[in-house]
């Protein structure tokens, strides 16, 4: 998928609230490294993970499904395998009605699915990495390539 470097810029820039769809607990998992650094850049991220419901990410208590979020989300982040893609969809239409964007991580894709939420004027990013992303339009990047958000006490 190819998109333009000022609409991913625009998506970040509008973006507040993240549902982060299948977060981990785990610090070296990248749903649990991406969901941090987004909430270092000043994202309120909503933590989604049914095996984690009730604990608390980021300040944010963990919630099993969408329909238990309160108020409006304006990107769901999917950190699932693509056959899942389809139910995380149906449910993010049904329960946000405003709903900005689909955003789908590396190796995430569901044509089908991103159709139907197209359909409904829902913006949909698939295959990419909002943190990669955010690194690379907002110039934080490192020499050595991708900041991963993991630091090493080794040298």
């Amino acid at each position: 998928m190819t998109y333009a470097d000022a609409f991913l810029k625009d998506v970040l820039t509008k973006t507040r609230r993240i549902a982060v769809v299948g977060v981990s607990m785990n610090p070296v998992r990248p749903s649990y490294y991406v969901a941090r650094y987004l909430t270092l850049k000043g994202y309120e991220v909503v933590p989604v993970n049914p095996g984690h419901v009730g604990k608390v990410l980021f300040g944010q208590t963990v919630v099993s499904s969408l329909k238990e979020i309160a108020g409006e989300v304006d990107m769901v982040d999917i950190f699932r395998r693509s056959d899942a893609v389809p139910a995380i969809v149906e449910e993010a239409l049904a329960v946000f009605p405003n709903l900005q964007t689909i955003w789908m991580q590396i190796g995430v894709q569901h044509p089908e699915a991103a159709a139907m939420a197209e359909a409904r004027g829902v913006t949909v990013i698939q295959n990419r990495c909002p943190k990669i992303e955010y690194q690379r339009l907002f110039g934080e990047l490192r020499m050595g390539g991708f900041a991963t958000g993991v630091i090493s006490s080794k040298l």
